[in-house]
């Protein structure tokens, strides 16, 4: 007969990636729901993920510490130590991706997770292609860097002929007249002028856009790639700043320069 699951074997298997899957970040689920973390822990490793599973709360903070955690999955309520106050003591020592678990979902809520330093929030019940979309994003975002503090250091950004000054949040056309951008816009353009001819998938950009502007996150990415599009003065038939790769996302095909 079987030996009650254990949290290295509970799922049945051992911690794999397929052998047609490369290796990929690993990832910790904490969350006291054992079938949930089997589910999860199998559906996170056939796509190629490393994945510890816990279920106490209080192993957590060991595991970031040494497991070479990539990204946290977090249950909000844990017994014990509950959700918040264990992504409130990891902020305090590691810059880790926290994606929060909980069956509640009030906007309250979500809240509240973001203030204790959660990066994302998905609430119960969720479908599991929704949860691989945000730990997707989530890692794409931290393995790019940290996007205010390259703001910062270079103030003034250029590129074909038009200035963006990050801390004044103002930037000028090729004439020097100020162009006024919403939040979301300026956002949306530094993300490109951070990655200059790199394509950025939709997914990526979406939670940038979600993540970065307090309303209309909701709104598709496709339609603020086309406002921004004409507050840099492209028309449809002209050499498009904004190239759409089709079937991938968006590439800024500009020389970018910073100082």
């Amino acid at each position: 007969m079987r030996q009650p699951a254990t949290e290295d074997d509970e799922d049945g298997g051992p911690n794999v990636v397929p052998p047609s899957m490369p290796p990929d970040a690993h990832i910790l689920l904490c969350d006291d729901d054992l079938e949930l973390r089997r589910l999860l822990s199998t559906f996170l490793r056939e796509n190629g993920y490393r994945v510890t599973p816990v279920g106490d709360g209080r192993e957590v903070g060991r595991n970031v510490a040494e497991a070479g955690i990539d990204l946290v999955i977090l249950d909000l309520m844990l017994p014990g130590t509950n959700g918040l106050e264990i992504c409130r003591n990891l902020r305090t020592s590691s810059t880790v991706p926290i994606l929060m678990l909980t069956a509640k979902g009030t906007e309250t809520d979500r809240i509240v997770g973001l203030e204790m330093g959660a990066d994302d929030y998905v609430a119960k019940p969720f479908s599991p292609n929704e949860l691989l979309a945000r730990v997707k994003a989530l890692l794409r975002r931290s393995r790019m860097g940290p996007r205010e503090e390259t703001a910062v250091t270079s103030r003034t950004i250029t590129f074909d002929g038009w200035r963006l000054d990050t801390l004044r949040r103002e930037l000028r056309n090729p004439d020097g007249v100020i162009i006024d951008l919403s939040a979301g816009e300026y956002d949306l353009l530094l993300t490109f002028l951070e990655a200059p001819n790199r394509v950025l998938d939709r997914d990526y950009l979406i939670e940038v856009a979600r993540k970065r502007t307090a309303a209309g996150f909701d709104r598709s990415i496709d339609v603020q790639v086309s406002r921004l599009r004409r507050k840099l003065g492209e028309s449809e038939s002209s050499e498009s700043l904004i190239k759409t790769v089709r079937g991938a996302g968006y590439m800024l095909t500009a020389e970018v320069k910073r100082g």
